[in-house]
């Protein structure tokens, strides 16, 4: 078909494409649909495939230019689109769906004149990602860190044996209890139940936070707990509420925690000898984990500054979509559909749903603006991988493949199966670029210490 584009740009990227038919291929399309309803319509007094076109265009007529027009319309978009010759950065973001702007009316003798407005990605112009300064916590790994993982070491390996049946529940111990609310009459609140809930006392591991209120009980004791919480308790569902819990305890066990010697290293993985062994693999580990969490600050803190010279201007579409993974992810976590979970946090916000992702108002502008710094910082991250070619080739991609399977203990073969499916290369070889990136970042800045952190304090993200 012989058509004609124009392309307006908008607010919020978005664009209007102005799309004309000319007039003959119109005519063209029409005739084709005339000719293809001839030859298969029944209408009565008619055998099919002989009904005169005068006869079908006087009783369907306003019917088949409508038809004509939507065929005209969604064949001229899909090969305006689907032209290699149509410039990327003008064609509609995959969640973006173009919609037509005032229906066209077909009029024959005359071109067929159209807009479309859609999503593109954000026209980009990095600004400076060159000589500037990030300054980072300077953290290192103590023999307290050491100490503290040997602790949870111990913990894992421990035995845990029944106490006495007089035996007082005391701190650390692993308790079992069944337990319910108590509405003012004294009777058990429906759907407040639980039935043996274990956790090791003093955790803080439960609901309600009663692990002092445990102390001293007994296997088979009744207690009834009455707790004010407060304003700004964790669960917001019973902040500032006064409740009345009773708490029966059904068992209770001890741990044994094991010596901290060679042999325990042995029992933790065989490829230990001895406890120093274990200390220096913990060391490495943890090591491991600072480098990588110092590196993800720091290419944040670089990223920060060139978005404050990168103006950007994201189309609600692709807001909409952050949003919409942040409620799904989060529902993930909670092990709920993101429908229900949206419900639910429109019922604590006492408002409706908003939006797309169906996410209450109030809660949306709360995410909204670190949704739109995390798509700016990837918009940026991907035009400067393009701008500066940066590739991951067969052979990187094979020795990331390896070291995967190295450092999991997984088979090689089976990693290799994995990435040959639901184009898993084509997320590494991301990866890859990626980090090739962030080198460059680190190369080509300065970096320097910051205060001292405590490293329990950075990865808990408390520093």
């Amino acid at each position: 078909m012989s058509v004609t584009k124009e392309i307006t740009r908008l607010a919020h990227s978005a664009v209007k494409l102005t799309l004309t038919v000319g007039k003959d291929d119109v005519r063209t399309q029409y005739d084709d649909l005339i000719r293809d309803y001839t030859k298969t319509l029944a209408i009565p007094g008619f055998r099919r495939g002989k009904v005169p076109r005068d006869v079908l265009e006087r009783k369907f007529g306003a019917a088949l230019k409508d038809e004509a027009v939507n065929k005209i319309l969604g064949k001229t978009i899909s090969e305006v689109f689907e032209d290699e010759g149509f410039p990327r950065e003008d064609k509609p973001l995959p969640y973006s769906t173009p919609r037509v702007e005032d229906e066209p009316v077909l009029e024959f003798g005359r071109d067929l004149r159209f807009s479309v407005v859609y999503d593109v990605l954000p026209r980009i112009t990095v600004g400076p990602w060159k000589g500037l300064e990030a300054e980072i916590p300077d953290v290192s790994v103590s023999e307290e860190d050491v100490s503290r993982e040997l602790e949870e070491i111990r913990d894992r390996n421990a035995v845990v044996l029944d106490r006495e049946d007089t035996a007082e529940a005391a701190r650390d111990d692993v308790v079992t209890i069944s337990y319910w609310e108590l509405d003012g009459e004294g009777s058990p609140v429906k759907g407040t139940e639980r039935q043996d809930f274990v956790f090791t006392l003093g955790s803080g591991y439960n609901l309600y936070q009663f692990d002092d209120n445990i102390l001293g009980m007994k296997k088979g004791e009744t207690r009834d707990i009455t707790k004010t919480f407060p304003a700004g308790y964790t669960h917001s569902d019973l902040a500032g509420k006064t409740l009345t819990i009773r708490v029966t305890l059904t068992a209770l066990k001890e741990k044994k925690l094991p010596v901290l010697d060679d042999e325990l290293a042995q029992d933790v993985d065989e490829k230990y000898h001895t406890l120093e062994d274990l200390k220096n693999s913990i060391r490495d580990r943890l090591g491991a984990h600072l480098e990588k969490r110092l590196r993800d600050i720091t290419v944040s803190r670089l990223l920060e500054q060139v978005l404050e010279t990168t103006p950007m201007d994201l189309p609600e579409s692709m807001i909409d979509l952050e949003l919409d993974s942040r409620l799904r992810n989060l529902a993930r976590r909670f092990n709920v559909a993101p429908g229900e979970l949206a419900r639910r946090l429109a019922e604590e916000e006492g408002a409706a749903e908003s939006g797309p992702p169906g996410i209450p108002e109030k809660l949306r502008e709360e995410w909204r603006g670190d949704a739109e710094r995390a798509l700016k910082s990837r918009l940026i991250v991907e035009t400067l991988m393009r701008d500066l070619k940066l590739e991951a080739s067969g052979e990187e991609i094979e020795r990331e493949i390896e070291n995967q399977a190295a450092s999991s203990g997984t088979a090689l073969e089976e990693i290799k199966k994995y990435y040959d499916q639901e184009n898993a290369r084509e997320y590494l070889e991301e990866e890859i670029k990626e980090r090739k990136l962030f080198d460059l970042f680190i190369a080509e800045n300065r970096i320097k210490k910051g205060k001292q952190e405590r490293y329990l304090d950075l990865m808990s993200g408390n520093g």
